[in-house]
């Protein structure tokens, strides 16, 4: 590893992280809208997971697709360039919606250009993290935590201030679209998927990786969708109150990130990945046994701190095991957004009949899950360098 790096890998690694936080700043922004939406529009339980289902066919059908659309525009780069825009403009859409059928019309859209985003923004970030010749992959996802965090509490604050849901969503989305466009610039064009295949069942190496991704961005999704619902649902929390439970979760995940690489290289990602899941697990679990706000969000913050560096250990791993960085990645987020599939139609359908606290199960067995798997995604140790072993 060099002691010295060209200014244009630093303007690149500062653009890249730039493009984390405004996606994670639209995606908090979308968090703490949710609550407020199902009120707009009187939706149940179940009609609000079918929103949120919407959402997720959107992403999961453009997720395998997603090397081939870095392919045709020449670079992960220059895909941002136009997956990143159109996000940030149909953020500002949702609260104009004026019914069910049209919201999840548009959501489908909008999952579309969240997968457009991701795909290439973390294989542009793996690209730039092979260039820099140390592990700083959370650091770029700590970024994604941080914007969240901004979203969810700039979004909470209007909410308090009185602003109105339509006027909330556009001034995120014109926020996401002033930080995008400041980020662009440095990042460079990328590089080009050297196979055209533009889907692909996991290969071999990467199915422990894909198991575990799906659980984790499971929990992810419902964190994101639910957690306000919960607080407002279960707790009885305010609509100002039930917004600090995303941004308690995502404070948690700057933090959790924020010293994630070193984690990561101290530990090994397997094992990262492994404490990961129990430390979250233990936050369920207290959010479940929660009767006030804060042991709530209590929990909250343990689940974020838990889930901080799965996925970026996750990615990681996934763009040196598979045949690219960015089909390696490709089917590790095409498989882990199939947790947001099935997420919000599972929690709202158990919500349905046994009410949000017994809907969460399922996420605290996840996590025990994925602390079990960890034990065999330990790579072959001809195929580890030095992703799994700790740093001498």
């Amino acid at each position: 590893m060099s002691s010295s790096r060209a200014p244009s890998l630093l303007y690149a690694r500062l653009g890249t992280a730039g493009l984390f936080f405004a996606n994670g700043f639209g995606m908090g922004s979308w968090a703490t809208a949710i609550p407020q939406l199902k009120r707009h529009l009187a939706l149940t339980d179940t009609e609000l997971s079918f929103a949120l289902l919407a959402m997720s066919i959107g992403a999961v059908a453009a997720m395998p697709f997603s090397t081939l659309f870095i392919n045709r525009l020449n670079g992960s780069g220059r895909a941002l360039r136009y997956s990143s825009v159109f996000f940030a403009l149909l953020i500002t859409l949702p609260g104009f919606m004026p019914d069910l059928v049209s919201l999840a019309v548009l959501v489908v859209f909008l999952g579309l250009f969240v997968s457009l985003m991701d795909v290439p923004m973390n294989a542009h970030a793996a690209q730039v993290e092979t260039r820099w010749g140390a592990a700083i992959m959370s650091s770029f996802h700590a970024c994604w935590s941080l914007g969240g965090l901004a979203g969810a509490t700039i979004g909470g604050m209007l909410t308090n201030l009185g602003v109105q849901l339509p006027w909330t969503l556009l001034i995120a989305g014109l926020i996401v679209l002033g930080v995008v466009a400041a980020s662009l610039p440095p990042i460079g064009p990328g590089e080009k998927d050297q196979q055209e295949r533009h889907f692909a069942w996991p290969e071999r190496p990467l199915i422990g990786l894909c198991v575990v991704a799906l659980f984790t961005m499971l929990v992810e999704g419902a964190m994101a969708d639910w957690s306000g619902v919960y607080l407002m649902s279960i707790i009885a929390a305010s609509p100002g109150a039930a917004a600090s439970g995303f941004a308690v979760y995502s404070g948690a995940m700057v933090v959790g990130r924020l010293s994630g690489d070193y984690v990561v290289r101290s530990l090994g990602r397997a094992r990262a990945i492994q404490f990961g899941a129990i430390m979250a697990a233990a936050g369920i679990l207290a959010a479940l046994s929660a009767d006030g706000l804060p042991l709530a969000l209590a929990g909250f913050c343990l689940v974020g701190l838990g889930l901080a560096n799965m996925i970026p250990a996750v990615f990681s791993m996934s763009a040196t095991l598979g045949s690219t960085p960015a089909l390696g990645i490709s089917m590790a987020a095409t498989i882990g957004y199939a947790g947001f599939l099935v997420g919000p139609p599972i929690i709202g359908g158990i919500a349905g009949y046994g009410g949000l606290r017994v809907a969460f199960v399922p996420l605290l067995l996840a996590m025990l899950s994925i602390g079990m798997i960890a034990l065999a995604i330990r790579p072959a140790r001809s195929a580890q360098v030095a992703l799994d072993e700790p740093a001498e």
